[in-house]
């Protein structure tokens, strides 16, 4: 009888978008220019110290051309157990893809193939049904129902996007019950976005059975990371994600690290008339309480309150925890001079955020600032709240406004 294998801790980030190819080409328009394939591979694994990244435009057949290099030149291969590996990192190859049923708003969701044969070949259908496979995030013309079957057909994953986002959110926007669209029953997870959390969620009910997955939704390297996932693995790899989010055989998500909610750029209602962010005092108002504009742009928070189903969040007993946690690049004094000291030091991002005590981040760069990290990682950083597509602000104390 074999032995099962030892399982280990890696941090992953299921959602980062491709800004060009190697030839120029764009994918994401508002991608930044420096997030090629081979690009984020490198920045997963030398600097942010992510072992498991889902590139989620590698659908399209410009990108699989620069798949296809990395490959042929010996620079990346095959994982056992499908994906790319590179350096200890494996990539898991995705596609985000807006859906719209009639009466209904557009929405976006994840699908993720087994290895790059399966992504070509569905690539090559989506083709037939999207008017143009080479750009990120295009509307397929295709019913929910017939995609999901395409997906898992193919022995794929999906997984809807940012599902609360008032920005093409499934719950944000398209529909009250995830059941309205999908068959629930081949749902592999569900994304929650930058402004929800657990306990948010834990106002449908509907979303008792699914793992939940916290990821960057990255337009640049450095937002790789901003969100992310602590899996417990054999080894990183398209089949143990599955394994992960299905939570057999001891793998499984065993944290979610995310922004506070305040922070995400769309927690709370904004006014599109005044620009002010309504925040909680307000939070049933229907009316801007600034100007009396009726043109609100309902928050993250707001639309669960509106659908749920319960009074009281539930958060069912398998729900690991979900940790608020600052990204780096949002505390206050933390440059780029400071930064690069503490990766000569401690070498990735997640070491920094992970592994190393405040005494040993105050030897590097200084007391003030690792006390700053300390409270990043712990949540306790006072916050501004975010709303209408504006982030909320790690608020700087008087005495660091200088």
């Amino acid at each position: 009888m074999a032995a099962e294998p030892a399982l280990s801790r890696y941090y992953c980030d299921l959602h980062v978008h491709i800004g060009r190819t190697s030839e120029g080409r764009a994918v994401k328009i508002s991608g930044s220019r420096d997030l090629t394939f081979a690009g984020i591979a490198r920045e997963a694994a030398e600097r942010k110290g992510i072992g498991l990244i889902g590139i989620i435009d590698s659908h399209s057949p410009s990108v699989q051309r620069d798949i296809m290099r990395c490959l042929d030149e010996g620079e990346m291969t095959e994982a056992e157990g499908g994906g790319i590996a590179y350096r200890g990192t494996a990539i898991v190859l995705g596609s985000e893809i807006e859906i719209r049923e009639p009466g209904r708003k557009e929405c976006h969701v994840l699908a993720f193939m087994p290895d790059l044969n399966a992504m070509s070949e569905f690539s090559a259908w989506m083709g037939r049904h999207m008017k143009n496979v080479n750009l990120s995030s295009q509307r397929i013309y295709v019913p929910s129902m017939e995609l999901q079957e395409e997906i898992n057909g193919r022995g794929g994953i999906l997984i809807p996007a940012h599902i609360f986002t008032p920005h093409k959110g499934l719950y944000g926007c398209a529909a009250e019950r995830m059941a309205e669209l999908f068959d629930l029953r081949r749902i592999a997870g569900v994304e929650l976005g930058l402004s929800a959390d657990s306990e948010m969620a834990g106002y449908i009910s509907e979303l008792d059975p699914f793992t939940f997955l916290t990821n960057s939704d990255a337009h640049s390297l450095g937002k790789i990371g901003r969100e992310y996932n602590e899996m417990k693995l054999a080894a990183p790899s398209f089949t143990e994600l599955r394994l992960a989010l299905e939570r057999r055989e001891g793998r499984g998500v065993t944290a979610n690290y995310g922004l506070n909610p305040r922070l995400g750029k769309y927690h709370r209602t904004y006014c599109a008339g005044c620009g002010s962010i309504i925040d909680e005092a307000y939070a049933t108002s229907q009316r801007c309480p600034y100007c009396g504009s009726t043109k609100l742009v309902q928050g993250v928070l707001d639309r669960i309150l509106s659908i749920a189903d319960r009074e009281e969040p539930v958060v069912p007993g398998y729900r690991p925890p979900y940790r608020y946690q600052i990204p780096l690049e949002f505390i206050p004094g933390l440059g780029k001079a400071k930064m690069n000291l503490l990766l000569e030091a401690f070498g990735t991002e997640m070491n920094i955020l992970h592994e190393a005590s405040e005494e040993e981040l105050a030897a590097v760069a200084g007391a003030e600032l690792a006390s700053k990290i300390a409270a990043a990682r712990s949540g306790t950083l006072e916050l501004t709240a975010g709303g209408g597509g504006t982030y909320g602000r790690v608020a700087v104390p008087s005495k660091d406004k200088s």
